[in-house]
């Protein structure tokens, strides 16, 4: 039940998928102890051979059909995926992107033979993924890309710049955003896969240094006269890319919005029982009217964060979550992520501020939240086309 002492919803909550959400926790208890995540951070990249030990342990593509190599179940077990994630501490693993976002584009509009072709490669994690749509000067304006892919006898040959690239490091295997046709605005403009194996002209820029997150390769990637064959063009022809994107959009949203009420439920965790020891003018911090009254209100907010996430999933798996209301779920859990975790650490005092406390971490780690999967300010322009 957790620090929010709240049922989950029945679909949430069968047995099934209690008995998975116990063996994950476990999973990452072994494999993935502080000690060794503290060594990802450290190097700014997560070792391959963890990507492989979770990929033999079921955890990748997991809602992919067996049929394409996938463990065949459904959002549900992604959810799991992304909140242990959060509960451990196992900051900056790409696994939740590979698998809830980079797969799907291949399983909802990738060609039969692209699909058998990459999706049981990525679910051993022999192929590890990544989507490169932000550039130097377009992120959340995906209309404003400049990256152009040409087609030139049997091959597209693409040109351009991406930044800010999850797994940009590790991928090797990865869609690329693209104009084929510059004079049409979003509709020409189409996802080309890069194996990058095998791609002269294909360059990895700098692993690059950010304010949190620092297990999480995050790079510049750039495409010089990069060669792909024709069937690299994901789905069936030109011009599709901007509504596949747009299509998608509501699950990556979704998916941050999990991330973000997970981090919040591990703080409350940890401050709750750090207050609950910690000392200070003859007895502990929780015994403090302050403590208890800021400690009420983030539960409070937390509870109604889960309960409004939990419905946006099951909207999600009937396929009912439109983009507005994953807009709001992405904008909003953030921005009370960011601010329960300010919260939380002021508790701590100046231990708070030490990069040694969890607390200081997930402050830090945070803060990109309300900025990638399209700003906060982005999700509210969206939501107001509604009113």
């Amino acid at each position: 039940m957790g620090v929010l002492n709240l049922d989950r919803t029945p679909s949430l909550a069968e047995e099934e998928l209690v008995i998975f959400n116990d063996s994950v926790a476990r999973f990452f208890d072994e494999k993935a102890p502080e000690s060794r995540v503290a060594q990802w951070r450290e190097a700014g990249v997560v070792e391959r051979a963890f990507w492989t030990e979770s990929a033999e342990a079921g955890l990748s593509c997991l809602s992919i059909p067996e049929e394409y190599g996938g463990m065949g179940g459904d959002y549900r077990h992604e959810v799991i995926l992304m909140e242990q994630l959060g509960a451990k501490g196992v900051d900056g693993f790409g696994l939740s992107l590979h698998n809830a976002i980079v797969a799907h584009y291949f399983l909802n509009y990738g060609t039969e033979a692209q699909k058998q072709r990459w999706l049981p490669k990525m679910a051993t994690c022999e192929l590890i993924s990544a989507i490169a749509m932000t550039e130097p000067g377009a992120g959340s304006d995906l209309q404003g890309i400049k990256t152009t892919a040409k087609l030139d006898g049997d091959s597209y040959v693409i040109n351009g710049s991406k930044t800010f690239i999850t797994n940009g490091q590790t991928a090797n295997l990865i869609i690329v955003v693209c104009k084929t046709d510059p004079t049409q605005g979003a509709r020409g403009t189409s996802l080309l896969v890069v194996e990058t194996d095998n791609a002269p002209g294909f360059e990895r820029g700098r692993n690059l240094d950010k304010l949190g997150m620092e297990a999480a390769d995050t790079s510049e990637l750039f495409f010089n006269d990069v060669r792909v064959p024709v069937a690299n063009l994901l789905g069936e022809g030109e011009g599709h890319g901007f509504f596949q994107l747009m299509g998608q959009l509501p699950q990556e949203r979704l998916n941050i919005a999990i991330q973000g009420i997970a981090t919040i439920e591990r703080a409350l965790e940890l401050t709750i029982d750090y207050v609950k020891q910690r000392g200070a003018f003859g007895k502990k911090v929780i015994d403090f009217q302050n403590t208890q009254f800021v400690l009420a209100e983030c539960k409070t907010e937390a509870t109604i964060a889960r309960v409004f996430v939990d419905h946006c999933i099951e909207q999600h798996l009937k396929g009912k979550l439109d983009a507005s209301t994953a807009s709001m779920a992405k904008y909003w859990v953030t921005d009370l992520e960011n601010k329960i975790i300010d919260r939380c650490l002021q508790l701590y005092g100046g231990f708070g501020y030490m990069s040694e406390y969890p607390i200081a971490r997930m402050y830090r780690d945070s803060r990109v939240q309300r900025i990638y999967g399209g700003t906060n300010e982005i999700m509210k322009v969206l939501i107001a086309r509604t009113l």
